[in-house]
């Protein structure tokens, strides 16, 4: 099977799985938000801020390594899973301790500490189920890792219509993560012993120190992105307060959905372009091309029409209690259409061991973001901190593309000028929403989506080669 074939399938997959998950997830967020309001949403979003920023430490990029290096040689599976597993036990402790000591020192209520460690508990069993699907990604077995996505969102939602039900607080929610993550093992592992192999111990000393230095760039690189991702909404607890946090997490809600396409990729696109990079450099760069090209014809236009709909978008959703997070939103998307960009550029650095160059990127844009939101925060509260977050990713993008560049992989005029036919066509797409406002809006998403496909036709947005792509991605022969 071809790579092209490889990532359709794989992506086919994925794709209906993250469908429904995040379809279920929508209703989770939905219906969470309303229930607890702005305070009691913004104590739960915080502590996935803190355990999201701490969290990298029960890992340190272990997982990354597994997928990469399992990806070109399958026989060292076993050993690196059990091996790896026992590493975690001692992450996990540093992970615990780290948030323990956080905690403490900033001084939060007792109801918000104790959400923050139900949390932290679901992390780290997370972190051990990480392990396992590593394998499935490795071995590029996707509808695996598709069934543990929808078996934990389908526990959540059941869940947290219990506990709206039964009117249960705060606490309850930050449990529902514990128990869904801890059921979700069970048929992980089955899985992994039924297509694979019964795990048997084979401790190697040798491989720790090697492994963690070779991963830790990962890490690190997953820890930075992860501060200036979630410092924002922790920075807001300590000087604005827990409700501006569920407002502005609301909208931050809303991009984590759309990123689940650049997320999908990422997990498909990884292992492939990693053996791509020892067998074939001319496949590569194929891939990494086209990679580029279709996240801006999805990201460009997506970005267009949040803006133009925020309004209609986050009252639908939230309600009149979040009217606040109607500005978040029209600032925040662009900081997805950037990441949908950008993901070619990071994935290639990771496929071509290249990895600590990525660590010092985002060790430069977690400092301006945590820099910029000190500043801007006390002075413009979550506003301030929307376009830190833009601001963030704009400067990963720039840096990124400049060192892919200098590798020989940079934007070509041929990619410069489908840039300047999508913008064209998504511009089209803004005057039809914009003339035709009043329409309901999924009928207003459905037109706008068939507008620009077709004025992206028309320009010659997909090209030639695109056509063949797709040709051979649903090719069945």
């Amino acid at each position: 099977m071809s790579s092209i074939r490889k990532i359709a399938k794989n992506l086919g997959v994925l794709f209906v799985a993250q469908m429904i998950t995040y379809v279920m997830g929508f209703f989770i967020t939905m219906y969470t938000a309303r229930y607890l309001g702005a305070a009691g949403f913004g104590i739960l979003s915080l502590a996935l801020s803190i355990t999201g920023i701490f969290g990298v430490f029960g890992d340190l990029g272990l997982s990354t390594l597994m997928i990469r290096d399992i990806a070109r040689d399958k026989s060292i599976t076993n050993k690196y899973m059990t091996n790896f597993a026992i590493i975690k036990v001692a992450l996990v402790c540093l992970m615990f301790g780290l948030i323990a000591l956080t905690v403490n020192i900033i001084g939060y209520s007792k109801l918000v500490d104790n959400v923050i460690y139900l949390i932290t508990l679901s992390v780290a069993l997370n972190s051990f189920g990480g392990v396992l699907t590593a394998v499935f990604q490795a071995n590029e077995k996707m509808e695996y890792l598709s069934v543990n996505y929808v078996i934990n969102s389908t526990l959540m939602l059941v869940g947290t219509a219990i506990g709206i039900y039964y009117q249960l607080d705060v606490t309850f929610f930050a449990l529902l993560y514990v128990i869904s993550t801890g059921l979700v093992l069970i048929p992980t592992f089955l899985i992994y012993v039924w297509k694979f192999s019964w795990p048997k111990i084979e401790v190697d000393l040798s491989l720790w120190k090697p492994s963690i230095k070779e991963a830790w760039p990962f890490g690190i690189t997953g820890l930075l992105v992860n501060i200036y991702y979630w410092i924002d909404s922790v920075i807001l607890s300590i000087m604005v307060g827990t409700e501006v946090v569920g407002w502005y997490n609301a909208a931050y809600k809303l991009i984590v959905v759309i990123l689940f396409i650049p997320t999908v990729l990422n997990v498909v696109v990884f292992p492939i372009m990693s053996k791509l990079y020892v067998t074939s450099k001319d496949s590569l760069k194929l891939v990494y091309e086209k990679y580029f090209k279709y996240m801006a014809i999805l990201g460009i236009p997506i970005g267009v029409g949040t803006t133009l709909l925020a309004d209609k978008i986050i009252l639908l959703i939230f309600g009149n209690q979040y009217i606040p997070s109607i500005i978040a939103l029209q600032i925040l998307i662009w900081s997805s259409v950037i990441l949908f960009m950008s993901g070619a550029f990071s994935r290639l650095l990771e496929a071509s061991n290249q990895q600590l160059v990525l660590t010092k990127i985002t060790a430069i844009c977690a400092v301006l973001n945590i820099v910029l939101n000190v500043i801007l925060i006390p002075r413009y509260s979550f506003i301030g901190a929307s376009f830190v977050t833009v601001v963030t990713e704009l400067a990963s993008f720039v840096l990124t593309l400049r060192i892919t560049s200098s590798k020989g992989y940079g934007l070509t005029k041929k990619e410069g000028s489908d840039l300047l036919k999508i913008i064209f066509a998504s511009a089209v797409m803004a005057a039809f929403l914009i003339c035709f406002r009043s329409l309901n809006l999924f009928v207003l998403i459905v037109l706008a989506s068939i507008v620009y496909f077709i004025i992206l036709f028309l320009v010659k947005g997909i090209d030639e080669e695109d056509k063949r792509i797709f040709k051979e991605a649903i090719n069945n022969k």
